[in-house]
Formats: structure tokens, C-alpha cells, sequence
């Protein structure tokens, strides 16, 4: 079982590098399967978002507990990541920038680091890429699990939330930082 979990892993890692596009699925028992990402994200119509479900973590730096309440009145970005994440490689250090850009616009991006299996390999993944945003440790996947309505099943993946808490974007794979600035702003524009 191990050896097949690792092999599945190096492979994930060699596909996430080579495409760019491949994301691994982490609501499977602990198994890794691809799944299809989503090239661009397009806004869901305010009419049929539903509100994000609520959930409880730890702060990955600091050990401190977080609530998803203080998410509230903000545009909210979740990044579903893993040190061992080929694409998440790519993909962080874009989020980082973009979201010290909009720090001060009403925009809150929050990590969550899933089936890491050692914290430190997150930690030292966050200094290496000079991540600017908070970030839970979720080794089990229990946030993501509480998104298992939307298609957050996948490392990387990507969940915007609008102010009123409801879901208003996902992706799955990578999210090229021209695609995340202009939904983002669309975002913005409705709040």
C-alpha cells in the first residue's frame, strides 16, 4: 500500500511538472488519482452560489487556531496545497504576489496545506517561496473534505469566496495569475 501511495506521488509530481494542468485527487481515502483542471475560472452567477461550509484549522506558522468566520465581508481566496505539489511550486509563489498586491483591497487568501505528512517540509516550502498568506496545516484533509460539494478534491486547487461567504469561483490545477487578478476583480466589483 505504501510503495503504491509513493509511486502514485512521484508520479503526480513528474505530471505536474511536465503539464502543468494535472491535479491530484485527495478525497479518495488517502489515495491519489488525476483529475481533469479547469483552464480558466468563470465566475458561478450570484443567484446559484451557496454559502461555503464553515471550518476550523490550525495555523501552520504560528499554531494558532483559525476560523473560517473571519473570512467574512472579505473576498476570500482558499488555496488547496502541498509541499509536495509540483504545480502548487508554480502556482504559490503567483498567489503570493498577487495577494500582497490586494492586501489592502479587501481580498484575503488563505492556504491549506494538505496531506503533508510532515509539518516542516510545509514550513520550510513557505520560506523557500517567500509565501505571504496564512496557511493551515491539514494533513488529514479535513477542510477540504467540508468542500467535498465543490471540486476541491484536487492538489491544486483553488475556491473563491465572495463577501457574503458563498462560493463564487473554483478551480482545479494550477490558476495562471492574469486568470486569478481577473476573477478577483470581477469579485470586487460585485462587493
Amino acid at each position: 500500500m505504501r510503495r503504491t501511495v509513493l509511486a502514485l506521488l512521484c508520479g503526480a509530481l513528474l505530471a505536474g511538472c511536465s503539464t502543468g494542468a494535472d491535479a491530484v485527487d485527495v478525497n479518495n481515502g488517502g489515495e491519489f488519482r488525476f483529475v481533469e483542471a479547469t483552464p480558466s475560472g468563470e465566475v458561478i452567477p450570484e443567484e446559484d452560489r451557496a454559502s461555503a461550509p464553515e471550518f476550523t484549522g490550525t495555523l501552520l506558522e504560528t499554531g494558532e487556531t483559525f476560523e473560517s468566520s473571519l473570512l467574512g465581508g472579505q473576498v476570500a481566496v482558499l488555496n488547496f496545497w502541498g509541499s509536495w505539489c509540483g504545480p502548487c511550486r508554480v502556482e504559490t509563489p503567483e498567489f503570493s504576489g498577487v495577494a500582497a498586491d490586494l492586501a489592502d483591497d479587501g481580498v484575503q487568501f488563505l492556504g491549506i496545506d494538505v496531506k503533508e505528512t510532515d509539518r516542516q517540509f510545509a514550513l520550510a516550502f513557505i520560506d523557500r517561496y517567500e509565501i505571504s498568506f496564512p496557511s493551515l496545516y491539514d494533513p488529514r484533509g479535513e477542510v477540504a473534505l467540508a468542500f467535498r460539494d465543490y471540486p476541491a478534491n484536487a492538489v491544486p486547487s483553488t475556491i473563491m469566496l465572495d463577501t457574503e461567504g458563498r462560493v463564487a469561483a473554483v478551480y482545479t490545477g494550477a490558476v495562471a495569475q492574469d486568470d486569478l487578478r481577473r476573477v478577483l476583480g470581477l469579485l470586487r466589483e460585485e462587493g
